[in-house]
């Protein structure tokens, strides 16, 4: 059986990639082009891929794959319904990133709430020690106690945040569906979270409906002191329109680990704020912990393992079983 894994690099060196126990071929590549991805996949079983696309008009160019198992949780990559239509089998991974991204959504909201960013910035250029006294106030600090954290998606990673939230004296509000006519139990309607929140933090998945979850019309409904967080898509956010209310102080500050186009062009808004104190930008790294990459692996792994058991798991199309 040939396993071929298309881009190494998207998982950090230091993850170790045990390979399944049964005789098998097994090629990695760093990097792939989809120019290059029906060459590298001829007689390939097995394609392992996190971000290069596998769409019709390669597929049907690759009649020996069985399986295609992502080493992520989204799968848009994949061209799902010519996978069903070609009898390959599509499997993910789930639930690796339930510490880590809740912990790198907190560490955002605390170094913004607490200026830690315009503090650091004002030490390294002598502020300190031209300040005469034991301390300067140039930059807001407050609190987290006491205060609402309005968290749109309320999945494994949304439910996390607000264990610890919770823990930090934040009351977590899980908003509803923006158009939703009933308000679940257990949710706030969309609106009233925008004007209540104090932190609003993104966690839901990228589609039709929530693309540009969060606009104009949006930020101008929230606090002026408030912090928007966005550790889910970037389209969920409309990034030009939060360059706007940053300017004109519509919303007190953003941390942003996902954009619409990564990596960023050189005209991406978001990048024309990165030397403001309030604003925050990590690369897409809030999944990738230690710990997390190499759950991930291991789920990569055991679904290979189970596809050729015959009992495939994680699967994102109707399973074919290993002949």
């Amino acid at each position: 059986m040939k396993i071929v894994f298309l881009d190494r690099d998207t998982i950090g060196p230091s993850v170790y990639l045990n390979q399944p126990p049964f005789d098998h071929e097994w090629i990695c590549y760093e990097a792939t082009r989809e120019d290059q991805v029906v060459e590298r996949l001829q007689g390939a079983d097995i394609v392992i891929t996190n971000k290069v696309p596998l769409r019709r008009e390669t597929l049907v160019q690759l009649p020996s794959l069985k399986l295609i198992t992502v080493a992520a949780t989204g799968y848009d990559v994949i061209d799902i319904e010519a996978c069903e239509a070609l009898g390959i089998t599509v499997s993910n991974v789930r639930g690796y990133a339930v510490n880590t991204v809740p912990e790198h959504t907190i560490a955002l909201i605390l170094a913004l709430r607490r200026s830690l960013m315009g503090y650091r910035q004002a030490v390294i250029e002598g502020r300190w020690q031209q300040a005469g006294q034991f301390c300067f106030f140039d930059y807001p600090i407050r609190d987290l106690s006491d205060t609402h954290i309005g968290i749109i998606g309320a999945g494994t990673l949304g439910q996390g945040v607000a264990r610890l939230a919770e823990g930090l004296g934040m009351r977590p509000l899980y908003a509803e569906h923006k158009q939703a006519t009933q308000i679940r139990p257990g949710y706030t309607a969309f609106d009233q979270v925008l004007k209540q929140a104090d932190i609003l933090t993104l966690h839901a998945p990228l589609t039709a409906q929530t693309r540009h979850l969060i606009a104009l019309p949006e930020l101008r409904q929230m606090k002026s002191e408030a912090l928007l967080i966005n550790t889910g898509r970037g389209g969920l956010v409309n990034e030009a329109d939060l360059v706007t209310a940053l300017d004109e102080g519509l919303i007190a500050g953003a941390g942003f680990d996902v954009l619409t186009q990564e990596p960023p062009h050189a005209e991406q808004p978001l990048l024309a704020l990165l030397e403001r104190p309030n604003f925050i930008l990590t690369p897409h790294v809030a999944w990738a912990s230690e710990e997390a990459m190499q759950a991930l692996w291991q789920q990569v792994i055991d679904s290979i393992e189970a596809f050729h058991a015959g009992e495939p798991i994680r699967t994102v199309t109707p399973p074919r079983r290993q002949d």
